[in-house]
C-alpha cells in the first residue's frame, strides 16, 4: 500500500493558525479532555473541538495559545458536543501529545503550507 501522498491531496487540507477564547472539561469524553473555542479570524470564525490534552496542559495555560488545526474536516459528534476542527499535535506514549503552534505571533486564519 502506497502511504505516499499526492501534492493534490495535500493541498486538500486545510490547517489554519487560531487563538484559544476558551476552554472547558469534557466530563462526557471517554478519556479525559478539554472542549476548546478556537478563533481563526474572520473569514472562518470561530470554531469548537476538543482534545485529550490534558496530561501536558491546565486550562489556563491554553486561553491565548496559538496553535494549528485542520478546519475542513466534516463535523463529528463526541458524546454530547460537535466537533468543528481537530487540533494537530505530536503524540507520544500513553496518548500524551504536545500541541503545534507557530513560534511567532501569526495571524489568526493564515493557513499551514
Amino acid at each position: 500500500m502506497d502511504k505516499n501522498l499526492t501534492w493534490d491531496e495535500f493541498t486538500k487540507v486545510d490547517m489554519r493558525v487560531g487563538t484559544v477564547i476558551e476552554v472547558r472539561d469534557f466530563p462526557k469524553a471517554k478519556r479525559a479532555a478539554y472542549q476548546l473555542e478556537i478563533d481563526f479570524g474572520s473569514e472562518i470564525g470561530v470554531l469548537k473541538t476538543s482534545a485529550q490534552i490534558t496530561k501536558r496542559y491546565q486550562k489556563e495555560d491554553l486561553i491565548g495559545m496559538q496553535l494549528v488545526a485542520v478546519v475542513n474536516f466534516p463535523k463529528k459528534q463526541i458524546a454530547n458536543f460537535m466537533s468543528e476542527c481537530l487540533v494537530i499535535g505530536a503524540v507520544g506514549e500513553d496518548n500524551d501529545i504536545s500541541l503545534l503552534s507557530p513560534s511567532l505571533k501569526t495571524e489568526n486564519g493564515l493557513r499551514v503550507g
